[in-house]
């Protein structure tokens, strides 16, 4: 998931650097198994010559890059450095062979200012390979500790597909972090691709096509000749018919309820969600079919004590798809599970708007933490843009600095109540830790400018 977007105007498509479509189960409602594609087998490569890297004008640093393990990496260690190590995982880069290293580019005049070293992973492989993006990570960090020296203390941050990476590192490997900022991550792991699968799904049965006829894959078919008609069937390109408007408020209940932003967030990605079906549904790094919509239920409406007659009707006609037994493993497998298990303080940031990675996976995380009785070590702040990871250097480097704090003081910072229906519902949500104004957001709603 790559967290770049290239151009982003109200009612228009949205466009994502590297965007390759996501994997979908066969179509049928079982997700059949597939042979998975050994990462180890990919001939990877890294152009050692794109590794070398200037320092920020203003900032003196000693840099250092190379390969390990397959990897390429960067690592950053001001003159003034502070003796404490961030660790940086980038998002999804597509399935392409070559292996490429991005900086934390926000965060990084801050971390160099306040005396912070950064290093940061290729990773061995491309892909939505969360596993290996987490040993390699963790990998990178004992090599600073030989190249420069222990860190006294260490912290993780990554976006989108790097989120999810954040937050496996820190329930997986807590006793060597101090902090986690996951952005934009994937924190309700595979309940991401549920959602794309939802839909899709939802879209064909409002179009009219019969549970029998529904596609969860997609092919020239689908791509072709299915979409073009749904989306006329829908008015997804003009006036939203009143099946539109349906797939619009399952869309919206699917994905965090109502809130600020959604009218654009919907106009913005409604045409996007229908190219989010790939061929097979484990994603290239599980070990079965990953996807499951045998728990979705979709909604017209926010009561959800019960269903209408309406409601019933769509959740009978609507194909679904079962998971493998399989890829319900634990642990660093397939696409690693997200359970608020972590032992360390973490803050996550999300954006209220997003439907590419949708607030719903923070709320699923948050969820996930309470259960676990760790709620006390997770704070989330809502940015409000309907960008995926559009968030910019002031609400990025003020949430790093907050966890800091958090770690070396132990005064928990604050954050947004997202459990609470009646207030992710209102005007003013996400307006607490917004920085700066976004063209699509009235401007009378920002109090932090």
């Amino acid at each position: 998931m790559k967290k770049t977007v290239l151009a982003l105007t109200l009612g228009a498509s949205l466009i994502f650097t590297g965007s390759v479509a996501f994997a979908a189960p066969p179509s049928g409602g079982k997700g059949a198994s597939q042979k998975v594609q050994n990462q180890a087998t990919i001939p990877y490569y890294v152009d050692e010559s794109k590794l070398p890297f200037d320092a920020l004008e203003g900032y003196e640093t000693d840099r250092y890059w190379g390969v390990h393990k397959g990897a390429g990496y960067r690592i950053e260690v001001p003159k003034n450095w502070n003796g404490e190590l961030v660790l940086y995982a980038h998002g999804f880069r597509g399935t392409g062979l070559e292996l490429t290293v991005e900086p934390p580019e926000r965060l990084r005049p801050y971390l160099l200012e306040n005396g912070y070293a950064w290093a940061a992973s290729s990773y061995s492989t491309n892909g939505y390979d969360v596993t290996q993006g987490v040993k390699d990570t963790h990998a990178l960090g004992s090599l600073f500790n030989g190249k420069v020296g222990k860190p006294s203390r260490t912290y993780v941050t990554g976006h989108s597909m790097g989120g999810h990476i954040t937050a496996v590192l820190a329930e997986q490997y807590s006793n060597s972090y101090d902090g986690a900022l996951p952005m934009c991550g994937v924190t309700g792991d595979t309940e991401l691709f549920d959602f794309f699968t939802d839909y899709n799904v939802v879209a064909q049965s409002l179009a009219g096509i019969e549970k029998e006829d529904q596609k969860t894959i997609l092919d020239a078919e689908y791509a072709e000749i299915t979409v073009p008609n749904i989306k006329q069937n829908l008015g997804i390109n003009g006036k939203l018919t009143d099946e539109g408007q349906d797939l619009k408020a399952v869309t919206m209940n699917l994905t965090g309820g109502q809130r600020p932003l959604f009218e654009t967030a919907f106009a913005t990605y409604k045409n996007f969600l229908f190219d989010q079906l790939p061929p097979q549904g484990d994603y290239g790094v599980a070990a079965g079919n990953v996807v499951n919509t045998t728990d979705s239920v979709y909604q017209f409406d926010e009561d959800m004590s019960s269903l209408s007659d309406e409601e019933i009707a769509l959740n009978d006609a609507v194909v679904r798809v079962v998971s493998d037994p399989q890829t319900k493993q634990q642990g660093l497998t397939g696409v690693p599970k997200v359970n608020g298990a972590h032992k360390i303080p973490m803050v996550s940031m999300h954006n209220v708007g997003d439907l590419f990675v949708p607030f719903h996976m923070q709320q699923l995380h948050a969820e996930r933490a309470e259960a676990n009785g760790n709620e006390e070590l997770l704070v989330t702040r809502v940015i409000r843009a309907v960008g995926h990871c559009d968030f910019n250097a002031d609400e990025e480097s003020e949430a790093f600095a907050d966890l800091a704090k958090w770690v070396e003081e132990g005064k928990k910072p604050t954050g947004d109540d997202i459990l609470n229906p009646e207030v992710v519902a209102d005007e003013h949500f996400g307006t607490e830790f917004t920085r700066g104004y976004r063209t699509y957001d009235p401007e009378r709603y920002h109090t932090h400018e």
